[in-house]
C-alpha cells in the first residue's frame, strides 16, 4: 500500500476540521493555507468526503466545511480506502478488492503479504482521527 497525495490531503483536513469545533464551518482556503494544500485539488476531495458522509458543509459569507461524525468516528482505513482503494500490498490478498495476480502460485510469498495486509489494516482501522489530532 502507497498513499496517494489525495489521502493525505484527505487526512491532513480532517485532522485540521477535528481541531475545531463540530458547528464552527471552515472554508475550503482557510483549511488549504493552513495545511499547504492546493485549493482547487482540495475542493475536490472535500467534495468526495461529503459525499462519503464525513463532512457536512454550508454556504454563505460563513460557509466552509466542518465533520459530520465526532473524529473517534473516522478510522484512518475508511479514509485511505475512499481515495486509493485496497489497504492490501497485492490484489490478491486483499479482502475487499480482490483480483488475482502472479503471486498466488506460491502459497509462501503469498501468506507473508497477507500477514502484512492483516497488520496494515488492523493499525488503520483501529486508528482514528482522534488518535493522531495530538
Amino acid at each position: 500500500m502507497k498513499l496517494t497525495a489525495r489521502s493525505e490531503y484527505a487526512l491532513l483536513a480532517l485532522v485540521y476540521l477535528a481541531r475545531h469545533p463540530m458547528n464552527e464551518y471552515i472554508s475550503i482556503d482557510t483549511i488549504a493555507k493552513a495545511q499547504g494544500i492546493p485549493p482547487k485539488f482540495l475542493e475536490q476531495l472535500m467534495l468526495a468526503l461529503k459525499r462519503a458522509h464525513f463532512l457536512r458543509s454550508t454556504k454563505g459569507q460563513h460557509g466552509g466545511y466542518a465533520l459530520a461524525k465526532t473524529p473517534d468516528q473516522i478510522s484512518l482505513a475508511e479514509v485511505i480506502r475512499l481515495f486509493d482503494g485496497a489497504l492490501a500490498p497485492t490484489e490478491s490478498v486483499s479482502e475487499n478488492f480482490y483480483e488475482s495476480t502472479p503471486i498466488e502460485k506460491e502459497k509462501s510469498l503469498t501468506a507473508v503479504f497477507r500477514d502484512i495486509r492483516d497488520y496494515v489494516s488492523n493499525k488503520l482501522e483501529t486508528t482514528t482521527i482522534a488518535d493522531v489530532m495530538d
